[in-house]
Order: C-alpha cells, then structure tokens, then sequence
C-alpha cells in the first residue's frame, strides 16, 4: 500500500502549516485560549476560507477530502500550533450527518463548512466512563414528539455552538448498544441550559442540560434505537483526529527539547553532549515514529470494515495515550525546572498530549477494547 500523500494534501499541509506558523503564534494562541469565547471566530473563518474545513468532507458532502488521510494531514498541522479552534466536534458531528442524515439535514453541512455555524458533540455523561453505550439521557416518544431529559458533560465549545448532536437513550439498558437513538438539537430549544468553563489545556467545555425538551420527528438523525453504529463511526473519525493532532504535538514538543539540549550547557559543554541524555531522547525519538505509523495504520483503515477499522482506532488512541504522556514527562524533565514554567510554549504542549489520552477513551480503556474487538 502508498502511504504517500498525494501531491493535493501535500499543499494542504504545507499551506496550514504556514498560515499557523505565520498567524497562530504561540502568544496569539494563548491569548485565545484565555479568552472569554475560548475561540477566535475571525481565525475560525480564515481556516474556512482557506478550506482545511472542506477537507475533512467528501466532495458529495460539499467537501474536497473526507479521507482517513486528509483527516490526519489537517489534524497534524493543527496539533502542531494547539489550534484550539472547534475542528474536533465539526468533524464529528458533521460525519455523523453525512453518514446517517436525510437531504434536508445533509443540506446544513454547508455552513459546517463554511464555518457559519459552530455545533457541539453532546454524547459523556458526568457519570459515565468512556463507553460509547453507556447513555442514561432519556428520550421519550409521545406521539410526532420526543422529550428529551438529561445531562452531558464536558461539551466542548458547548457555549457558543448552535446545534448539538445529542445521544439518548430510547429503549434497553443502560450500557446496551441497541437503543441508543441520535438527536440534532438545537441550543436555544425551551429546556436547555448551558453551563460554560475554561479547560485546563486551554478553551472552553460546557456541561449541558436537557429539561423537558421537545423535539419533532426532523430532530432524529437516523432511524431510532439505531443510532450506536453511526455514533461509533464518527466518533471514529474524532479519534482518528485525536491521534494525529498528538504526532504534530509531539514534533513540536521533540523539537523544542532537541534546540535545548543544544543550546543548555552545563561543565562548559551542551548538555546535548551526555551520553545518558543522548540515550533518553533517542527512545523519545522511536516512540514517536512509532506513534506516527499507528496513525497511518488508523488513516488507512477509516474505510475498512467495522472490526478491522475499529481496531485499528483503539490500537493508535492506545499507542497514542501511551507514548504521548511519556513524550510530555521525559520533555519536560530533559529540560528541568524551566519545563514546568507557564510561560514555556512546551508546558502546554506537554499538558496537552496528556488531556488527548483522556479525550475519547484513554490508554487502558483502548487496550481493552482492542482485545474485546479481537474476539468478536
């Protein structure tokens, strides 16, 4: 199999690349990430413009790109500045359209697109774990109406999105996949509140209440009780994008640690000249190449069939848990004290390869799920 990006993704990339190195410094990017909105509209429709959102779309869906490929270019390049704009949730709620919407619903991923209209995935629960089946929401159905009851958490951009995607629980238990139905609604509906906060790793979540809300039969986005299957694809899809956001983290993070072990003297030489030193970065090194090619495989099995997609997903968010919290912890200690500062670029790319293992799932929640798929 060519794992060469095409020549089109390849100008992708580099044009994201210097549109971030050129407009999304570090400073302008913590500025953002302190703010009241946790995001910057204006840069969010330059991304627009400059059609990175496009390319995480199929072109029937009004996109340019949709492959497992064009998902990991532009999430790499974005991990690269800790974009914090809402890429995540506009690509997973947006494939769940694409994949299980009616034409009136499919007709909206224009203004995803085109960055006019921020939505929210609305699926963990605060008292849920990171199983996809896991819903306690509940929707009842009382003749062309459904009443929506419940609570998420950990919404992200919760504030200022204008549609959720919404999972409920329509029939069977809690934990079973069959009964889990998908709701698009809309965030100023009578009944629901929205409770914002700023994340540790920058931006903002919000915590999400579902009071009494009555929603119509156009609210469904597939058929009911039917809703796991596309939850899980688009998810998916987030995880894929997780995985390649922490490669470009890391770069940057390997990066900055190589510039100080050359430039730090200690005795009157580079402390880049210690045996010992030498040693630990370079099995910092193969681990991240190693995190790189469970991404690839991850990318190249988006379109495969369920079990082998899904497995490959959990196999890089594994590798990716993993090898992520030991790039943050042996960057930091290989630059010491300083490493901890709030005001090195690092502190933060290091807190955020470390959020990225609790964000769909963590390592051990992967692993195990990985070796549960094995068995099916």
């Amino acid at each position: 199999m060519n794992f060469q990006h095409t020549e089109d993704r390849r100008m992708l990339a580099d044009s994201l690349n210097r549109f971030i190195g050129e407009q999304y410094g570090f400073e302008t990017r913590d500025r953002i990430a302190r703010s009241a909105q946790g995001y910057s509209g204006d840069l969010w429709n330059r991304f627009a413009e400059l059609g990175v959102i496009g390319a995480l779309f199929d072109e029937a869906d009004g996109g340019f790109g949709g492959g497992g490929f064009d998902i990991a270019v532009v999430f790499e390049s974005l991990g690269r500045g800790l974009v914090v704009e809402p890429f995540l949730d506009t690509l997973i709620v947006g494939r769940a359209i694409a994949r299980s919407g009616t034409e009136a619903q499919k007709a909206a991923l224009g203004a995803l697109i085109d960055g006019s209209q921020i939505v929210a995935l609305a699926h963990g629960e605060p008292d849920g774990h990171y199983e996809l089946a896991r819903v306690t929401t509940r929707a009842r159905r009382s003749g062309d109406t459904w009443c929506l009851n419940g609570a998420k958490a950990v919404v992200q951009h919760g504030e200022h999105a204008s549609l959720f995607l919404v999972s409920a629980r329509t029939s069977g238990d809690d934990d079973e996949e069959a009964g889990v139905t998908l709701f698009l609604v809309p965030s100023d509906a009578a009944g629901v509140s929205v409770r914002g906060y700023r994340k540790i790793d920058g931006g903002r979540a919000a915590e999400v209440t579902f009071d009494h809300v009555a929603l119509g039969e156009d609210a469904l986005l597939g058929a009911p009780d039917a809703g796991f299957a596309t939850l899980e694809y688009a998810v998916g899809c987030g995880v894929l994008a997780l995985c390649a956001e922490a490669v470009g983290a890391m770069d940057v993070a390997r990066d900055y640690t190589l510039e100080y072990l050359r430039t730090r003297k200690q005795f009157g030489v580079p402390i880049g000249s210690f045996q010992a030193l030498q040693h630990r970065m370079a099995d910092l090194l193969l681990e991240i190449e190693q995190a790189r090619s469970a991404v690839i495989n991850a990318a190249a099995a988006l379109g495969a069939e369920r079990q082998q997609r899904e497995r490959a997903m959990s196999a890089a968010k594994y590798s990716i848990g993993r090898i992520g919290t030991r790039v943050a912890e042996e960057c930091i200690q290989l630059h010491g004290g300083i490493g901890m500062t709030w005001e090195l670029p690092l502190a933060h790319y290091a807190k955020r390869l470390v959020m990225i293992d609790h964000q769909l799932g963590d390592e051990d929640h992967h692993l195990e799920r990985f070796v549960a798929l094995g068995r099916e």
